[in-house]
């Protein structure tokens, strides 16, 4: 922000009326980036909303590519924009919106969480959410529409997907529910709500549970019995689902065989580290050992919440005294325990003018009352600092230079989870995992991302099994994916739904991860004694959200 604004360029204004556009057709997402005009209403779901939503995207690739550079950050932009673009029309054509439904990141859960990101302080603020409470039905029968709509196509999602999703609502609309507990907890700062409106919060949250039970009879009595048999989306399919979440093409085959190898050395590592734990100790028993040391634990969500801040409060003090410059307003981060019990940890970044902090969420699964702190510690340094909130943050601070697009959009899973990742190595490169324990959490973390490569990949593409016997399959999945983890099982459960309903997102974090640190070496290979890894990760990140593509072009140049 020292620096002097940036003159908007044609290319600047195209990609400015694109986040128009998608803030006005898709409000949640407009919540998600801070802007509030939007936050009364949800988005067309059904097929002539995503109709429209697609039109609009080739009207804006059209100009797009009319469109000269006239520096290098025009190129990133224009670069990356445009692969935003023509992958959304290549997803479109798939009509993979006609049967977008998984237990973690469709409309299913993306209309409920919006509320989770809404302003409450005042009357007005709830006086909105009333509003959007009352949009909750149409939104949901949108969302009917187009998965009737793939049904009579015959693109229908996973029945397993399905079945999770009946249960996940369930919770929503139950008497203690979401939609009951947050109509109930309606409060703004300055005291109590007027009678008229607490009536109308109720009344609205109540037909939005109605309307969510609907959607749950429809897919368990209608989609359900037509949904497919197979979890598997094939290779086409993942193929653009993985260059989606990367931002990169990748050879698939030779990244499960890359998958398999680094599965492998996280355990020797870990085999190592156990070894210092507890002298001749396998992994499972250094695990054991640690899960007894009290010193090490957590009890409930509170003392969660407690730990996660003054752990990121930290890191953030000592590290923008030593290795970042960390302005103001990136030094805030909230740590939050989600409303759901999904399971799961998830960072939502900051609004374009930081009113609303980057937040690290945790959805606690129900059941879960322990937390064991050396599995723990890399997770709050993968959400927090120098982990996502200091990637995504950094660029919200960057408005001198680049443009909306790039500040609050733009950028993959991969990009993002990558350096999650890549900077958790890097905080034990700077001894703060010197603690053996804490090192074999973070290395239990890094084998679970490499063994869902090799599981992701494994399944949709339908590979031979590591163990020679027959081909990978859900069960399978889930049974290696307990070898490969210390977490509890509703974790464990989760997450492998999740890897089979969101195809090529899970690899992501590992890949992307890989791709960030050959970046780094490249870079340090060309520049020689003058390569500062300070310098990288400041070249890096000034770049702000991008695919992994689109960043190794911009830092190449």
């Amino acid at each position: 922000m020292t620096e002097a604004p940036r003159t908007p360029t044609p290319i600047d204004k195209i990609a400015d009326a694109w986040v128009d556009t998608l803030a006005e057709l898709e409000p949640t997402l407009a919540t998600y980036i801070g802007r509030a005009e939007f936050n009364d209403r949800f988005g067309d779901y059904s097929p002539a909303g995503q109709e429209r939503l697609v039109e609009e995207g080739r009207k804006t690739l059209d100009a797009l590519t009319a469109a000269a550079p006239v520096d290098d950050i025009d190129a990133v932009t224009r670069d990356d924009l445009r692969r935003e673009l023509e992958l959304g029309v290549e997803l479109h054509d798939a009509k993979w919106h006609l049967r977008d439904l998984n237990v973690i990141a469709s409309h299913a859960q993306n209309i409920r969480s919006a509320f989770d990101l809404m302003p409450t302080a005042t009357t007005d603020d709830w006086s909105v959410i009333a509003a959007r409470l009352q949009a909750v039905p149409e939104a949901i029968s949108g969302y009917i529409e187009t998965l009737r709509t793939g049904m009579g196509e015959g693109i229908v999602p996973a029945r397993r997907q399905v079945v999770e999703v009946v249960t996940q609502i369930g919770r929503y609309t139950a008497d203690g529910g979401f939609f009951a507990n947050f109509a109930a907890d309606a409060a703004p700062a300055e005291g109590q709500l007027p009678a008229s409106l607490a009536r109308e919060l109720a009344n609205n949250s109540n037909a939005a549970r109605v309307a969510y039970d609907e959607l749950a009879a429809f897919l368990g009595k209608e989609l359900a019995p037509a949904a497919s048999e197979s979890d598997a989306v094939g290779r086409e399919l993942y193929a653009l689902h993985s260059r989606r979440f990367l931002g990169a093409t990748i050879d698939l085959d030779e990244t499960y065989e890359w998958g398999l190898e680094e599965l492998a050395r996280m355990v020797a590592e870990q085999e190592s580290i156990a070894n210092e734990i507890l002298p001749g100790a396998s992994v499972d028993e250094a695990v054991a050992f640690l899960e007894k040391d009290a010193s090490r634990k957590l009890h409930g969500t509170d003392a969660l919440q407690k730990w996660m801040q003054e752990t990121s409060d930290r890191a953030v003090e000592e590290l923008g005294r030593t290795h970042f410059d960390i302005a103001d307003p990136i030094r805030r981060l909230e740590c939050m325990i989600a409303p759901t019990k999904e399971g799961g940890i998830y960072y939502t970044g900051p609004t374009d003018d930081f009113s609303r902090p980057g937040r690290m969420w945790w959805s606690v699964p129900e059941g879960v009352n322990e937390f064991d702190t050396w599995r723990e510690l890399t997770t709050v340094y993968h959400e927090g600092v120098p982990g996502h909130h200091l990637q995504i943050a950094q660029a919200v601070y960057n408005r001198a230079q680049l443009n909306s697009y790039r500040r609050l959009l733009g950028g993959t899973s991969g990009h993002a989870e990558g350096w999650a990742l890549y900077a958790e190595r890097l905080m034990e490169q700077l001894g703060y995992l010197d603690d053996p324990a804490d090192r074999l959490g973070m290395l239990d973390g890094q084998r679970m991302r490499a063994a869902r490569v090799v599981l992701d990949i494994g399944v949709h593409l339908g590979k031979p099994r590591p163990d020679g016997q027959g081909t990978w399959d859900a069960d399978f999945a889930l049974e290696f994916m307990r070898r490969n983890v210390n977490m509890p099982d509703e974790f464990v459960q989760f997450e492998v739904n999740r890897y089979l309903g969101w195809p090529g997102q899970a690899p992501s974090y590992k890949v992307g991860q890989r791709i960030w640190e050959q970046l780094r070496d490249d870079m340090a290979e060309r520049e020689g004694a003058d390569f500062s890894i300070k310098s990288f990760h400041k070249r890096a990140l000034d770049i702000g959200g991008v695919g992994l593509d689109t960043l190794r072009a911009a830092l190449s140049r």
